[in-house]
Formats: structure tokens, C-alpha cells, sequence
């Protein structure tokens, strides 16, 4: 990928923009929407309105082409004041990269236009009950049926999928070739086939719903992304862009809990004395901030390697794994600076806390990208 034309200005003025729009429609909604567990699929009309349905896609697919930088902290303040909205648009973004990436001329047109404009939601369907952290081991089947594929198999934990108009969905076309006998397709819910679970009832981003996909459906050849085999390769691709989502994800939400301690510091008062005054409060929020600016110092590093177009997969991992630790830390420590009035509802911390959970699981868990990581150094 090629260094994207916008300007500097632009960039930042848009990420502003983004900014603004979170603080101002997303935020106040956010606490509604993890109670009641209504879809995060609520602020699609606003969203494509803001381009933000688009946002990591070229200008020539209907997108805004926002450099991987600015990327980095447009997703930070979605999920700085919603997560579950913020877990909805990236797993959309795991779609649509992957028919990016993997996809031709003529298949990115089809999709990405409408999925840019927020008229087509995509899902991103890789894993399943018994292929987690190993997608090598997936038994979802593509075999070749008249002109087209049937493919068969269950995915679990697919974001999007039960409201999705699209699902990239990986197979395998040779069942003995591990990793490359998976292929990609274009998965269309409303063609049939296609059956999925209720929302399952999570610990956090209640909002952005995941679901368990059945397919028994055949699509044309002309829905497979690429060639037969290759499916894995794109499917790397695309994880190293969602790991750096999922770093900026950790940063936002960090950055609210911190926000929110800050706030609670100077106003809250023990003795007649703002708590902030307190030597070990002070330290409990200088670390929480350095933290917070590590991780997103690694995520921009890494972001500017994706932004020249090199590879990135070892950085995106790195950004990744602190991240994730990270938020976890930072939010404790919030929370903990609140005391009682953190556990309870009435104020984001505990949501906070639930929301940032999964980062250390899902899209490669915390010990998979210690794998990576070491991967990369031994060669």
C-alpha cells in the first residue's frame, strides 16, 4: 500500500472531527448500550455520514484513505467513548481489508464502495469452536460445486455476523494441506445458507454482538478472494491491520479511565484535601500515563511502517501485546483511585474494565503475539 495523498492538516483535522463526533454522539449513548445490550449497529446512519465506515479504505474503493497514523487515533476515540461501537467498525474493517487485500479489481467494486458508504456491514469470519489461536486447525470445507463452492462448517465469536450483509469467510479447499489449503470467499447471508445464533451474552463490549455462523451454502467461484490456498496469507494481512486496531482500542479506553481518575482526583477530597494532593495517588496516575504513552508510541511506530507500505506484522504484535497488558493495568488503578464509587455503575469504570478484557484474547491472544514477537527475532 502506498503512502496516502492526504495531507498532514487533513489528517489531523478529520481525526478532530472523529473526535468530536465520539465525545459528542457516541459517549453519551455508550452506557445504554452495555446495559441494555442493544447493537452498536445503532450509530450506522451517523457513522457512514462521517465516512468513518471508510475510513481505512483508498479513496478509488469509496473510502477517505486516512493514513495508518491518523488511523491509530481516530479508532482510539471511538473507543475512548464507546467500545462496543468501536469493536462493531473495526471487525467491519477486518472485512473489508481482506477483500482489499485479497480481492480483485472487479471485487472490491462490488463491496467496497457500499461498505465504505455504510450501506453494507461486513463480518470477518476466521475462527471457530476448535480454531482459535491455530486457524490452520479449522474444519470449515469449501468444495467445488457446479461453478461455484459449497462451503460447510461453523465459526464462533464472527463480530457483525447475525446483522452483517456481507462475511469474508476462510475455508478450506484442501482439507490435508493445513494453513495452505485455506481459501477466502464472499460470503452473502441473504443468498441462504447461512444461520446464526442469537448474540452471545459476553462480559464486555455487550454492544458490539458476536455471533456462531452454521454454513452449509454454495457461492459462485467468482466470490473466492484470490487463489485457491491463499486464503491464509490474506488473512495474516488483515490480522496485522486488526492487531493495530485493537492496540488503538486498548489506548482510548486507557486514556478515558485515566481521564476520568484525573477528574476524580482534583474534585474528590479526604480531610478537606483534594486526594490528588497524595504523593501516592501522584504516582498511581504518572504511571498510569506513561503506560498509556508507551503503547501508543509503539502503535505509532508501528502504524508508520504500514504507512510506507512495509511489513509490520512484528510491530503490529508489539503494539498489540502492550497495549492490551496496558489497559488492563490502567484501568485497575482507575478504578482503584475511585474506590467504592469505581465498583458501582453509576460511573464507566467497571465497564471499562469489562470492555478492555478481551483485548488480551481475541485476534491472537497475548501469548500468540509473544510467539510472533519471538518469531521475528530468532528469524
Amino acid at each position: 500500500m502506498n503512502a496516502p495523498a492526504m495531507t498532514a492538516e487533513d489528517a489531523a483535522a478529520l481525526v478532530e472531527a472523529v473526535a468530536d463526533f465520539s465525545r459528542n454522539e457516541l459517549a453519551p449513548a455508550a452506557a445504554e448500550i452495555d446495559r441494555t445490550g442493544r447493537s452498536a449497529t445503532m450509530h450506522l446512519p451517523q457513522l457512514a455520514q462521517m465516512g468513518i465506515m471508510g475510513l481505512n479504505l483508498p479513496e478509488a474503493c469509496g473510502g477517505i484513505g486516512l493514513p495508518a497514523t491518523a488511523l491509530f487515533e481516530a479508532v482510539a476515540a471511538i473507543a475512548g467513548a464507546c467500545g462496543s461501537t468501536a469493536s462493531m467498525v473495526t471487525a467491519h474493517w477486518l472485512a473489508t481489508d481482506s477483500i482489499l487485500i485479497g480481492g480483485t479489481a472487479e471485487q472490491q467494486q462490488r463491496y467496497l464502495p457500499a461498505a465504505a458508504a455504510g450501506q453494507a456491514l461486513g463480518a470477518f469470519g476466521l475462527t471457530e469452536p476448535g480454531a482459535g489461536s491455530n486457524p490452520a486447525d479449522m474444519t470449515t470445507r469449501a468444495v467445488r460445486e457446479g461453478d461455484g463452492y459449497r462451503i460447510t462448517g461453523t465459526k464462533h465469536f464472527i463480530s457483525n455476523a447475525g446483522e452483517a450483509d456481507f462475511i469474508v469467510v476462510y475455508a478450506k479447499t484442501d482439507m490435508a494441506a493445513g494453513a495452505r489449503g485455506i481459501s477466502a470467499f464472499v460470503v452473502e447471508p441473504k443468498a441462504g445458507g447461512v444461520r446464526c445464533s442469537a448474540p452471545e451474552p459476553t462480559m464486555g463490549l455487550r454492544g458490539g454482538h458476536v455471533f456462531e455462523v452454521s454454513l452449509d451454502c454454495v457461492v459462485p467461484a467468482e466470490n473466492r478472494l484470490g487463489e485457491e490456498g491463499k486464503g491464509f496469507r490474506t488473512a495474516l494481512k488483515v490480522l496485522d491491520a486488526g492487531r493495530l486496531e485493537i492496540a488503538a482500542c486498548a489506548v482510548g479506553i486507557a486514556q478515558a479511565a485515566l481521564a476520568a481518575a484525573l477528574d476524580w482526583a482534583r474534585e474528590r477530597k479526604v480531610g478537606g484535601e483534594p486526594i490528588a494532593h497524595f504523593q501516592g495517588l501522584q504516582w498511581m496516575l504518572a504511571d498510569m500515563a506513561t503506560d498509556i504513552a508507551a503503547a501508543r508510541q509503539l502503535g505509532l511506530a508501528a502504524a508508520r511502517k504500514r504507512e510506507a507500505g512495509e511489513r509490520f506484522s512484528m510491530e503490529a504484535s508489539m503494539a498489540k501485546l502492550h497495549a492490551s497488558e496496558m489497559v488492563g493495568r490502567v484501568t485497575d488503578k482507575a478504578l482503584q483511585i475511585h474506590g467504592g464509587y469505581g465498583f458501582t455503575t453509576a460511573l464507566p469504570l467497571e465497564r471499562y474494565m469489562r470492555d478492555c478484557r478481551i483485548f488480551r484474547i481475541y485476534e491472537g491472544s497475548s501469548e500468540i503475539q509473544r510467539n510472533i514477537i519471538a518469531r521475528h527475532l530468532l528469524g
